[in-house]
């Protein structure tokens, strides 16, 4: 890994907000394969921040891990999941939502949009976020502003989301580096600590323990996610592949692993 790199990769830091409770969260968020300080974000979001990842050793670009592991924990539950991502080159957000592919926008160090400018609409439909209000502040944000550098425009990005109950908990500022975003969260009241890979969590750990397969819920709705899971995994797999992208496929590959788990105890579990 070449010096740029090293200090890209040093000053990279990301945050994963998801529209549900934590306990919703803990349940899917083992698909990651990495473990993650989990926190209370607002009245109806959680956030999840990542300490360790690829991109802290060169191998991946951390605004493709985080789409990537964005896309996995979505089509996993039936809330949106909304990756906030930035080093020292850019920063950006990707939005991603079921089955849907990731909506996403990027700003340049210096705060220069590099995004389509149809995304902030996509993002704010998806969000059900207000068409009038809330679509100018976002629009706002994909035009050129000389005193706003990426750090400033993912605050205002983080401004708009207020109106949809986010509000990050204390010490957790967009632009800090992994390592000290995953101090910051250690030290907070009320933190948790994601699961294991791998690990099944037991029927009272969440409200969507009755469709999750390994705790053994309604059967044909149970069977309906883990055949989901699998039949949305092998084609991140392959296009992650194709792309040569360790994040996609990581994530896809989980997918697939998820999804075959749960359909096998599913099985095993039927009378």
């Amino acid at each position: 890994m070449s010096t740029e790199e090293s200090a890209s990769a040093s000053a990279a830091g990301a945050l994963l907000l998801c529209r549900a409770e934590p306990d919703s969260v803990a349940a899917v968020a083992p698909l990651l394969g990495e473990r993650m300080p989990l926190l209370r974000a607002g009245e109806t979001w959680s956030v999840l921040v990542p300490e360790r990842g690829p991109w802290r050793r060169g191998d991946e670009p951390v605004e493709r891990v985080l789409t990537g592991w964005a896309a996995a924990l979505a089509v996993g539950a039936p809330w949106p999941v909304l990756a906030l991502w930035w080093d020292a080159d850019r920063a950006g957000c990707a939005l991603a939502s079921g089955f849907r592919r990731p909506v996403g926008y990027v700003w340049l160090a210096d705060g220069t949009p590099a995004g389509e400018d149809e995304a902030m609409r996509t993002f704010a439909d998806r969000l059900g976020l207000d068409p009038v209000l809330d679509v100018q502040s976002l629009d706002r944000l994909a035009r050129p502003d000389p005193e706003a550098d990426a750090r400033t425009r993912v605050r205002g990005l983080l401004a708009v989301l207020t109106r949809a109950g986010v509000a990050l908990p204390a010490g957790l500022d967009p632009g800090e580096p992994a390592d000290r975003l995953g101090a910051a969260a250690r030290g907070l009241p009320g933190v948790r600590r994601t699961g294991a890979p791998g690990r099944r969590p037991t029927a009272g750990e969440s409200r969507l323990a009755p469709w999750m397969p390994w705790v053994g819920g309604p059967g044909a709705r149970a069977l309906a996610l883990a055949l989901a899971q699998m039949a949305a995994g092998l084609p991140l797999t392959a296009w992650g592949l194709r792309r040569r992208s360790g994040g996609w496929t990581t994530a896809g590959v989980l997918l697939v692993a998820h999804g075959a788990l749960g359909v096998a105890y599913g099985l095993t579990r039927r009378p």
